[in-house]
Protein backbone atom coordinates (compact mmCIF):
# COMPACT_ATOMS: atom_id res chain seq x y z
CA UNK A 1 0.00 0.00 0.00
CA UNK A 2 1.47 3.36 -1.05
CA UNK A 3 1.11 6.89 0.27
CA UNK A 4 -0.71 9.48 -1.86
CA UNK A 5 -1.79 13.08 -1.59
CA UNK A 6 1.23 14.27 0.38
CA UNK A 7 2.09 17.98 0.58
CA UNK A 8 5.46 17.52 2.24
CA UNK A 9 8.04 14.77 1.64
CA UNK A 10 8.05 14.05 5.38
CA UNK A 11 4.42 12.97 5.07
CA UNK A 12 5.59 9.97 3.02
CA UNK A 13 7.54 8.81 6.05
CA UNK A 14 4.72 9.60 8.46
CA UNK A 15 2.16 7.63 6.45
CA UNK A 16 4.46 4.63 6.04
CA UNK A 17 5.16 4.72 9.78
CA UNK A 18 1.42 4.29 10.32
CA UNK A 19 1.05 1.57 7.68
CA UNK A 20 4.30 -0.33 8.27
CA UNK A 21 5.50 0.67 11.78
CA UNK A 22 7.68 -2.39 12.38
CA UNK A 23 9.06 -2.82 8.86
CA UNK A 24 12.72 -1.92 8.32
CA UNK A 25 12.91 1.52 6.73
CA UNK A 26 16.66 2.15 6.47
CA UNK A 27 19.76 -0.02 6.74
CA UNK A 28 23.01 1.90 7.33
CA UNK A 29 26.41 1.04 5.82
CA UNK A 30 27.38 -0.56 9.15
CA UNK A 31 24.15 -2.65 8.92
CA UNK A 32 22.47 -0.85 11.84
CA UNK A 33 18.84 -0.18 11.00
CA UNK A 34 15.67 1.67 11.90
CA UNK A 35 12.05 0.65 11.54
CA UNK A 36 9.58 3.13 10.11
CA UNK A 37 8.30 3.92 13.61
CA UNK A 38 11.85 4.52 14.89
CA UNK A 39 12.87 6.69 11.94
CA UNK A 40 9.74 8.81 12.21
CA UNK A 41 10.30 9.26 15.94
CA UNK A 42 13.91 10.32 15.38
CA UNK A 43 12.83 12.81 12.73
CA UNK A 44 10.26 14.24 15.18
CA UNK A 45 13.01 14.65 17.76
CA UNK A 46 15.22 16.46 15.27
CA UNK A 47 12.34 18.77 14.32
CA UNK A 48 11.74 19.60 17.98
CA UNK A 49 15.44 20.31 18.47
CA UNK A 50 15.54 22.63 15.45
CA UNK A 51 12.48 24.58 16.55
CA UNK A 52 13.86 24.90 20.09
CA UNK A 53 17.06 26.34 18.58
CA UNK A 54 15.07 28.97 16.68
CA UNK A 55 14.89 27.39 13.21
CA UNK A 56 11.80 28.79 11.49
CA UNK A 57 9.85 27.72 8.39
CA UNK A 58 11.81 28.64 5.28
CA UNK A 59 15.20 28.50 7.05
CA UNK A 60 17.98 26.31 5.71
CA UNK A 61 19.50 23.49 7.74
CA UNK A 62 22.88 22.27 6.55
CA UNK A 63 24.68 19.02 7.24
CA UNK A 64 28.13 17.65 6.51
CA UNK A 65 27.80 14.04 7.60
CA UNK A 66 28.55 10.59 6.24
CA UNK A 67 25.60 8.74 4.83
CA UNK A 68 23.86 6.99 7.72
CA UNK A 69 20.87 6.87 10.03
CA UNK A 70 21.72 10.28 11.49
CA UNK A 71 21.77 12.10 8.15
CA UNK A 72 18.46 10.51 7.09
CA UNK A 73 16.89 11.51 10.42
CA UNK A 74 18.16 15.08 10.06
CA UNK A 75 16.88 15.68 6.54
CA UNK A 76 13.41 14.41 7.48
CA UNK A 77 13.49 16.39 10.72
CA UNK A 78 14.36 19.56 8.82
CA UNK A 79 11.39 19.07 6.51
CA UNK A 80 9.07 18.32 9.43
CA UNK A 81 10.11 21.72 10.84
CA UNK A 82 9.26 23.22 7.42
CA UNK A 83 12.91 24.07 6.81
CA UNK A 84 14.92 23.12 3.72
CA UNK A 85 17.91 20.83 4.07
CA UNK A 86 21.24 21.63 2.40
CA UNK A 87 23.62 18.66 2.23
CA UNK A 88 27.28 19.15 1.38
CA UNK A 89 29.91 16.64 0.39
CA UNK A 90 31.13 14.82 3.50
CA UNK A 91 34.52 14.23 1.86
CA UNK A 92 34.65 17.48 -0.11
CA UNK A 93 37.01 20.44 0.29
CA UNK A 94 36.24 22.49 3.38
CA UNK A 95 36.47 25.80 1.51
CA UNK A 96 33.90 24.74 -1.06
CA UNK A 97 31.54 23.43 1.62
CA UNK A 98 31.88 26.68 3.59
CA UNK A 99 31.11 28.73 0.49
CA UNK A 100 27.94 26.72 -0.14
CA UNK A 101 26.70 26.95 3.43
CA UNK A 102 27.46 30.67 3.60
CA UNK A 103 25.83 31.32 0.23
CA UNK A 104 22.43 30.02 1.31
CA UNK A 105 22.75 31.29 4.88
CA UNK A 106 22.10 28.10 6.79
CA UNK A 107 20.52 28.77 10.17
CA UNK A 108 21.93 25.64 11.78
CA UNK A 109 24.62 23.19 10.71
CA UNK A 110 25.27 19.58 11.69
CA UNK A 111 28.92 18.56 11.24
CA UNK A 112 30.26 15.08 11.80
CA UNK A 113 33.40 14.24 13.75
CA UNK A 114 36.53 15.05 11.79
CA UNK A 115 34.97 17.81 9.68
CA UNK A 116 35.23 20.70 12.10
CA UNK A 117 37.22 22.46 9.35
CA UNK A 118 33.90 23.22 7.66
CA UNK A 119 33.03 25.55 10.55
CA UNK A 120 36.17 27.68 10.36
CA UNK A 121 36.34 31.16 8.86
CA UNK A 122 32.61 31.83 8.80
CA UNK A 123 33.15 34.96 10.88
CA UNK A 124 30.05 36.93 11.87
CA UNK A 125 27.92 34.91 9.46
CA UNK A 126 28.67 31.62 11.24
CA UNK A 127 25.63 29.34 11.54
CA UNK A 128 24.69 27.82 14.86
CA UNK A 129 26.26 24.37 15.07
CA UNK A 130 23.98 21.49 16.01
CA UNK A 131 24.86 18.32 17.88
CA UNK A 132 23.60 15.19 16.16
CA UNK A 133 23.40 13.33 19.46
CA UNK A 134 21.41 16.13 21.12
CA UNK A 135 19.02 16.43 18.21
CA UNK A 136 18.19 12.73 18.17
CA UNK A 137 17.93 12.46 21.97
CA UNK A 138 15.65 15.50 22.29
CA UNK A 139 12.11 14.88 23.50
CA UNK A 140 9.60 14.42 20.65
CA UNK A 141 7.21 17.18 19.72
CA UNK A 142 3.97 17.09 21.62
CA UNK A 143 0.82 16.29 19.70
CA UNK A 144 -0.30 19.91 19.57
CA UNK A 145 2.95 21.16 18.06
CA UNK A 146 2.95 18.33 15.55
CA UNK A 147 -0.60 19.13 14.53
CA UNK A 148 0.18 22.84 14.12
CA UNK A 149 3.21 22.17 11.92
CA UNK A 150 1.37 19.60 9.81
CA UNK A 151 -1.59 21.91 9.28
CA UNK A 152 0.68 24.71 8.05
CA UNK A 153 2.58 22.59 5.51
CA UNK A 154 2.55 23.80 1.93
CA UNK A 155 3.82 22.11 -1.21
CA UNK A 156 5.37 25.44 -2.22
CA UNK A 157 7.79 25.29 0.72
CA UNK A 158 11.41 24.64 -0.20
CA UNK A 159 12.31 21.02 0.55
CA UNK A 160 16.03 21.09 -0.21
CA UNK A 161 18.76 23.00 -2.03
CA UNK A 162 21.29 20.95 -4.00
CA UNK A 163 24.42 22.70 -5.21
CA UNK A 164 25.80 21.94 -8.67
CA UNK A 165 29.06 23.22 -10.10
CA UNK A 166 27.77 24.14 -13.55
CA UNK A 167 30.05 24.80 -16.49
CA UNK A 168 31.97 27.58 -14.71
CA UNK A 169 32.81 25.58 -11.60
CA UNK A 170 31.01 28.08 -9.34
CA UNK A 171 28.42 26.27 -7.17
CA UNK A 172 24.79 27.18 -7.84
CA UNK A 173 22.05 26.25 -5.37
CA UNK A 174 19.14 24.50 -7.11
CA UNK A 175 15.96 25.28 -5.15
CA UNK A 176 13.32 22.54 -5.20
CA UNK A 177 9.99 22.55 -3.41
CA UNK A 178 8.09 19.63 -1.96
CA UNK A 179 5.66 19.86 -4.90
CA UNK A 180 8.57 19.70 -7.38
CA UNK A 181 9.87 16.52 -5.77
CA UNK A 182 6.53 14.83 -5.11
CA UNK A 183 5.41 14.93 -8.73
CA UNK A 184 8.63 13.12 -9.66
CA UNK A 185 8.16 10.59 -6.87
CA UNK A 186 4.63 9.89 -8.11
CA UNK A 187 5.94 9.38 -11.65
CA UNK A 188 8.47 6.85 -10.35
CA UNK A 189 5.66 5.00 -8.58
CA UNK A 190 3.68 4.73 -11.80
CA UNK A 191 6.69 3.69 -13.87
CA UNK A 192 8.57 1.25 -11.64
CA UNK A 193 5.65 -0.17 -9.60
CA UNK A 194 7.53 -0.47 -6.30
CA UNK A 195 6.06 -2.38 -3.34
CA UNK A 196 6.87 -2.82 0.33
CA UNK A 197 8.81 -5.97 -0.60
CA UNK A 198 11.38 -3.99 -2.62
CA UNK A 199 14.90 -3.21 -1.47
CA UNK A 200 16.30 0.04 -2.86
CA UNK A 201 19.99 0.81 -3.13
CA UNK A 202 21.17 4.26 -2.10
CA UNK A 203 24.45 4.73 -3.95
CA UNK A 204 24.25 8.47 -4.62
CA UNK A 205 25.35 10.88 -1.87
CA UNK A 206 22.57 13.05 -0.49
CA UNK A 207 23.96 16.19 -2.19
CA UNK A 208 23.40 14.50 -5.58
CA UNK A 209 19.93 14.58 -7.15
CA UNK A 210 19.91 10.82 -7.81
CA UNK A 211 19.34 10.43 -4.06
CA UNK A 212 15.81 11.84 -4.41
CA UNK A 213 14.51 8.69 -6.10
CA UNK A 214 16.27 6.40 -3.62
CA UNK A 215 15.05 8.17 -0.50
CA UNK A 216 11.48 9.10 -1.22
CA UNK A 217 10.21 6.44 -3.61
CA UNK A 218 11.36 3.69 -1.25
CA UNK A 219 9.86 5.30 1.85
CA UNK A 220 6.62 6.16 0.07
CA UNK A 221 6.00 2.45 -0.50
CA UNK A 222 7.17 1.09 2.84
CA UNK A 223 10.17 -0.53 1.16
CA UNK A 224 13.68 -0.95 2.56
CA UNK A 225 16.39 1.62 1.76
CA UNK A 226 19.94 0.23 1.92
CA UNK A 227 22.57 2.95 2.28
CA UNK A 228 25.93 2.48 0.58
CA UNK A 229 28.94 4.09 2.24
CA UNK A 230 31.51 6.09 0.32
CA UNK A 231 34.24 3.44 0.37
CA UNK A 232 32.00 0.53 -0.57
CA UNK A 233 30.50 2.58 -3.40
CA UNK A 234 33.91 2.82 -5.06
CA UNK A 235 34.87 -0.85 -4.71
CA UNK A 236 33.27 -2.87 -7.53
CA UNK A 237 34.18 -6.30 -6.14
CA UNK A 238 32.77 -5.61 -2.68
CA UNK A 239 29.81 -3.69 -4.09
CA UNK A 240 28.71 -6.60 -6.27
CA UNK A 241 28.85 -8.91 -3.25
CA UNK A 242 26.83 -6.37 -1.24
CA UNK A 243 24.08 -6.20 -3.90
CA UNK A 244 23.77 -9.98 -3.76
CA UNK A 245 23.78 -10.15 0.05
CA UNK A 246 21.23 -7.35 0.45
CA UNK A 247 19.07 -8.79 -2.34
CA UNK A 248 18.67 -5.35 -3.92
CA UNK A 249 15.71 -5.11 -6.29
CA UNK A 250 15.92 -1.47 -7.48
CA UNK A 251 19.30 0.03 -8.35
CA UNK A 252 20.11 3.60 -9.40
CA UNK A 253 23.54 5.07 -10.15
CA UNK A 254 25.70 6.64 -12.81
CA UNK A 255 26.71 4.41 -15.75
CA UNK A 256 30.38 4.54 -14.70
CA UNK A 257 29.58 2.62 -11.50
CA UNK A 258 27.63 -0.02 -13.40
CA UNK A 259 30.38 -0.32 -16.00
CA UNK A 260 32.91 -1.04 -13.24
CA UNK A 261 30.70 -3.84 -11.92
CA UNK A 262 31.12 -5.69 -15.22
CA UNK A 263 34.90 -5.88 -14.79
CA UNK A 264 37.04 -8.16 -12.62
CA UNK A 265 34.56 -11.04 -13.12
CA UNK A 266 32.74 -9.75 -10.04
CA UNK A 267 29.19 -10.33 -11.25
CA UNK A 268 29.93 -13.90 -12.34
CA UNK A 269 30.81 -14.79 -8.73
CA UNK A 270 27.57 -13.50 -7.20
CA UNK A 271 23.85 -13.98 -7.66
CA UNK A 272 22.25 -10.68 -8.72
CA UNK A 273 18.97 -12.25 -9.83
CA UNK A 274 17.08 -10.16 -7.24
CA UNK A 275 17.56 -7.04 -9.42
CA UNK A 276 14.36 -6.22 -11.27
CA UNK A 277 15.00 -2.54 -12.11
CA UNK A 278 18.40 -1.05 -13.03
CA UNK A 279 18.26 2.72 -13.54
CA UNK A 280 21.16 4.85 -14.71
CA UNK A 281 21.51 8.58 -15.28
CA UNK A 282 23.78 11.62 -15.32
CA UNK A 283 26.07 10.63 -18.21
CA UNK A 284 26.10 8.61 -21.43
CA UNK A 285 26.36 4.83 -20.94
CA UNK A 286 28.76 3.46 -23.60
CA UNK A 287 27.13 0.52 -25.36
CA UNK A 288 29.89 -2.06 -24.81
CA UNK A 289 29.71 -2.14 -20.98
CA UNK A 290 25.91 -1.80 -21.10
CA UNK A 291 25.76 -4.86 -23.36
CA UNK A 292 27.99 -6.80 -20.95
CA UNK A 293 25.85 -5.81 -17.97
CA UNK A 294 22.55 -6.80 -19.58
CA UNK A 295 23.98 -10.20 -20.50
CA UNK A 296 25.34 -10.79 -17.01
CA UNK A 297 22.06 -9.68 -15.38
CA UNK A 298 19.51 -10.57 -18.07
CA UNK A 299 16.27 -10.59 -16.06
CA UNK A 300 16.28 -6.96 -14.97
CA UNK A 301 14.63 -4.07 -16.81
CA UNK A 302 17.02 -1.25 -17.70
CA UNK A 303 16.07 2.43 -17.85
CA UNK A 304 18.05 5.39 -19.12
CA UNK A 305 16.86 8.34 -17.02
CA UNK A 306 17.79 11.80 -18.21
CA UNK A 307 17.48 15.20 -16.59
CA UNK A 308 19.56 17.87 -14.90
CA UNK A 309 19.21 18.54 -11.17
CA UNK A 310 16.98 21.48 -12.12
CA UNK A 311 14.25 19.15 -13.45
CA UNK A 312 15.19 15.86 -11.84
CA UNK A 313 14.27 13.19 -14.41
CA UNK A 314 12.41 14.68 -17.36
CA UNK A 315 12.86 11.99 -20.08
CA UNK A 316 13.35 8.25 -19.94
CA UNK A 317 13.90 5.27 -22.21
CA UNK A 318 13.66 1.58 -21.42
CA UNK A 319 16.55 -0.30 -23.04
CA UNK A 320 15.27 -2.96 -25.47
CA UNK A 321 16.93 -6.30 -24.80
CA UNK A 322 19.03 -7.99 -25.96
CA UNK A 323 21.51 -5.27 -26.95
CA UNK A 324 22.57 -6.10 -30.49
CA UNK A 325 26.16 -7.18 -31.10
CA UNK A 326 26.65 -4.59 -33.83
CA UNK A 327 25.21 -1.63 -31.95
CA UNK A 328 27.74 1.11 -31.20
CA UNK A 329 25.55 4.20 -30.73
CA UNK A 330 24.42 5.03 -27.18
CA UNK A 331 20.71 4.66 -26.56
CA UNK A 332 18.41 7.70 -26.79
CA UNK A 333 17.11 9.57 -23.77
CA UNK A 334 13.67 8.76 -25.13
CA UNK A 335 10.27 10.18 -24.26
CA UNK A 336 9.20 12.97 -21.95
CA UNK A 337 7.97 11.95 -18.52
CA UNK A 338 4.22 12.39 -18.12
CA UNK A 339 4.64 15.40 -15.81
CA UNK A 340 6.98 17.27 -18.17
CA UNK A 341 6.63 19.32 -21.32
CA UNK A 342 9.53 19.76 -23.67
CA UNK A 343 10.52 21.45 -26.87
CA UNK A 344 13.60 21.59 -29.05
CA UNK A 345 14.59 25.11 -30.05
CA UNK A 346 17.51 27.25 -31.11
CA UNK A 347 19.29 29.72 -28.82
CA UNK A 348 16.58 32.31 -29.61
CA UNK A 349 13.87 29.82 -28.66
CA UNK A 350 12.62 29.30 -32.21
CA UNK A 351 11.28 25.76 -32.54
CA UNK A 352 13.48 23.34 -34.46
CA UNK A 353 12.02 21.09 -37.13
CA UNK A 354 11.63 17.39 -36.37
CA UNK A 355 14.99 15.71 -36.72
CA UNK A 356 17.00 18.93 -36.40
CA UNK A 357 19.36 19.59 -33.53
CA UNK A 358 18.46 22.18 -30.93
CA UNK A 359 18.48 23.04 -27.25
CA UNK A 360 16.12 21.12 -25.00
CA UNK A 361 13.72 23.30 -23.00
CA UNK A 362 11.61 21.83 -20.20
CA UNK A 363 8.45 23.03 -18.44
CA UNK A 364 6.22 21.41 -15.87
CA UNK A 365 5.58 20.98 -12.14
CA UNK A 366 8.93 19.31 -11.40
CA UNK A 367 10.87 22.35 -12.66
CA UNK A 368 12.99 24.00 -9.96
CA UNK A 369 12.26 27.45 -8.58
CA UNK A 370 15.58 28.93 -9.66
CA UNK A 371 19.10 29.21 -8.29
CA UNK A 372 19.53 30.57 -4.79
CA UNK A 373 20.63 34.21 -4.90
CA UNK A 374 21.40 34.13 -8.66
CA UNK A 375 18.85 36.50 -10.26
CA UNK A 376 21.07 37.21 -13.27
CA UNK A 377 21.54 33.51 -14.05
CA UNK A 378 17.84 32.81 -13.53
CA UNK A 379 16.86 35.59 -15.93
CA UNK A 380 19.07 34.10 -18.63
CA UNK A 381 17.77 30.53 -18.31
CA UNK A 382 13.99 30.97 -17.99
CA UNK A 383 11.45 32.08 -20.56
CA UNK A 384 7.76 32.77 -19.88
CA UNK A 385 5.44 31.58 -22.64
CA UNK A 386 1.63 31.45 -22.31
CA UNK A 387 1.82 31.21 -18.55
CA UNK A 388 4.47 28.48 -18.49
CA UNK A 389 8.05 28.76 -17.24
CA UNK A 390 10.46 27.14 -19.66
CA UNK A 391 13.98 26.21 -18.62
CA UNK A 392 16.90 25.96 -21.03
CA UNK A 393 18.78 22.78 -20.05
CA UNK A 394 21.80 23.68 -22.20
CA UNK A 395 21.69 20.17 -23.69
CA UNK A 396 21.62 19.75 -27.46
CA UNK A 397 19.21 17.05 -28.62
CA UNK A 398 17.51 15.80 -31.75
CA UNK A 399 13.88 14.62 -31.83
CA UNK A 400 13.85 11.41 -33.85
CA UNK A 401 10.47 10.12 -35.12
CA UNK A 402 11.31 6.55 -34.08
CA UNK A 403 13.60 6.82 -31.03
CA UNK A 404 12.35 10.02 -29.45
CA UNK A 405 14.89 12.45 -28.04
CA UNK A 406 18.54 11.71 -28.81
CA UNK A 407 21.22 13.38 -26.72
CA UNK A 408 23.79 15.09 -28.95
CA UNK A 409 25.90 16.92 -26.37
CA UNK A 410 26.25 19.95 -24.19
CA UNK A 411 26.11 23.41 -25.69
CA UNK A 412 29.05 24.35 -23.47
CA UNK A 413 31.04 21.35 -24.76
CA UNK A 414 30.87 22.36 -28.41
CA UNK A 415 33.93 24.06 -29.84
CA UNK A 416 35.11 25.25 -33.21
CA UNK A 417 38.45 24.26 -34.66
CA UNK A 418 39.66 25.06 -38.16
CA UNK A 419 36.16 26.17 -39.03
CA UNK A 420 34.53 22.89 -37.94
CA UNK A 421 32.02 22.62 -35.13
CA UNK A 422 33.15 19.82 -32.84
CA UNK A 423 31.17 18.10 -30.09
CA UNK A 424 33.68 16.81 -27.55
CA UNK A 425 31.25 14.10 -26.51
CA UNK A 426 31.44 12.59 -29.99
CA UNK A 427 35.21 12.21 -29.63
CA UNK A 428 34.69 10.60 -26.24
CA UNK A 429 32.16 8.18 -27.69
CA UNK A 430 34.62 7.14 -30.41
CA UNK A 431 37.36 6.52 -27.85
CA UNK A 432 35.02 4.61 -25.56
CA UNK A 433 34.38 2.13 -28.36
CA UNK A 434 38.05 1.13 -28.23
CA UNK A 435 38.03 -2.32 -26.57
CA UNK A 436 41.32 -1.60 -24.77
CA UNK A 437 40.04 1.50 -22.99
CA UNK A 438 38.05 1.57 -19.77
CA UNK A 439 37.11 5.24 -19.98
CA UNK A 440 37.88 8.39 -21.88
CA UNK A 441 37.22 12.10 -21.43
CA UNK A 442 38.07 14.99 -23.71
CA UNK A 443 38.71 18.65 -22.94
CA UNK A 444 39.37 21.62 -25.23
CA UNK A 445 41.93 24.23 -24.23
CA UNK A 446 42.50 27.62 -25.82
CA UNK A 447 45.93 27.62 -27.44
CA UNK A 448 46.40 31.39 -27.67
CA UNK A 449 46.00 31.51 -31.43
CA UNK A 450 42.20 31.87 -31.66
CA UNK A 451 41.92 28.10 -31.80
CA UNK A 452 41.75 25.17 -29.40
CA UNK A 453 43.86 22.18 -28.51
CA UNK A 454 41.88 18.98 -27.97
CA UNK A 455 43.27 16.77 -25.23
CA UNK A 456 42.05 13.23 -24.57
CA UNK A 457 42.40 11.66 -21.11
CA UNK A 458 42.18 7.86 -21.11
CA UNK A 459 42.58 4.86 -18.83
CA UNK A 460 43.19 1.33 -20.07
CA UNK A 461 41.45 -1.85 -19.04
CA UNK A 462 43.27 -4.08 -16.58
CA UNK A 463 46.17 -1.60 -16.41
CA UNK A 464 46.71 -1.75 -20.18
CA UNK A 465 48.50 1.24 -21.65
CA UNK A 466 48.05 1.90 -25.33
CA UNK A 467 50.69 3.71 -27.31
CA UNK A 468 49.92 7.14 -28.69
CA UNK A 469 50.45 5.74 -32.17
CA UNK A 470 47.78 3.09 -31.56
CA UNK A 471 45.33 5.65 -30.22
CA UNK A 472 45.90 8.00 -33.16
CA UNK A 473 45.39 5.09 -35.53
CA UNK A 474 42.10 4.25 -33.78
CA UNK A 475 40.91 7.86 -34.02
CA UNK A 476 41.86 8.03 -37.70
CA UNK A 477 39.49 5.14 -38.36
CA UNK A 478 36.67 6.48 -36.19
CA UNK A 479 36.74 10.28 -36.58
CA UNK A 480 37.33 12.91 -39.24
CA UNK A 481 40.79 14.43 -39.10
CA UNK A 482 39.42 17.71 -37.72
CA UNK A 483 38.20 15.90 -34.58
CA UNK A 484 41.26 13.82 -33.79
CA UNK A 485 42.80 14.74 -30.39
CA UNK A 486 46.07 16.64 -30.39
CA UNK A 487 47.30 15.15 -27.13
CA UNK A 488 46.69 12.01 -25.08
CA UNK A 489 47.13 11.79 -21.32
CA UNK A 490 47.12 8.41 -19.59
CA UNK A 491 45.57 7.78 -16.15
CA UNK A 492 45.10 4.77 -13.90
CA UNK A 493 41.56 6.10 -13.45
CA UNK A 494 39.96 9.36 -14.46
CA UNK A 495 39.28 11.86 -11.66
CA UNK A 496 35.66 11.99 -10.60
CA UNK A 497 33.52 14.34 -8.59
CA UNK A 498 31.72 13.27 -5.44
CA UNK A 499 28.70 12.49 -7.62
CA UNK A 500 30.65 10.03 -9.80
CA UNK A 501 30.81 12.32 -12.81
CA UNK A 502 34.06 12.87 -14.68
CA UNK A 503 35.79 15.87 -13.09
CA UNK A 504 36.39 18.01 -16.17
CA UNK A 505 37.62 20.92 -14.07
CA UNK A 506 40.46 18.73 -12.74
CA UNK A 507 41.25 17.47 -16.24
CA UNK A 508 41.52 21.01 -17.60
CA UNK A 509 44.09 21.79 -14.91
CA UNK A 510 46.05 18.60 -15.60
CA UNK A 511 49.53 18.86 -17.11
CA UNK A 512 49.75 18.42 -20.87
CA UNK A 513 52.73 16.06 -20.91
CA UNK A 514 51.68 12.76 -22.54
Amino acid sequence: MAVSGARNLAELLEASARLHPDAIAVVAPDLSQLTYRQLNDRADRVAAYLIARGVAPGDRVGFCLPKGLASVSILFGAMKARAAYVPVDWQGPAARNRSILADCGVALLFVGDGREDVLKEFGAAAPRNGSVAEAIAHAPLDAGANETLAHARDGKDLAYILYTSGSTGVPNGVMLTHANALVFVDWCSETFKPTSADRFSSHAPFHFDLSVLDLYVSLKHGAMLCLIGEELGKDPKSLTKWIAQQKITLWYSTPSVLALLTEFNAIERHDLSSLRIVNFASEVFPVAPLRRLTRLVPNASYFNLYGPTETNVCTFAQIPLPVADDRTRPYPIGALCSHCEGRVADARNNLAKRGQEGLLWIAGPSLFQGYWNRPDVNAALFVEDHGRRWYNTGDVVRDDPRDGLIFVGRRDRMVKRRGYRIELGEIEAALQRNPELREAAVVALEDGEASVTIRAHVSGKHDARLSIVALKRWCAGALPASMSPDLFVFHDALPRTSTDKVDYQALRKHGTKA
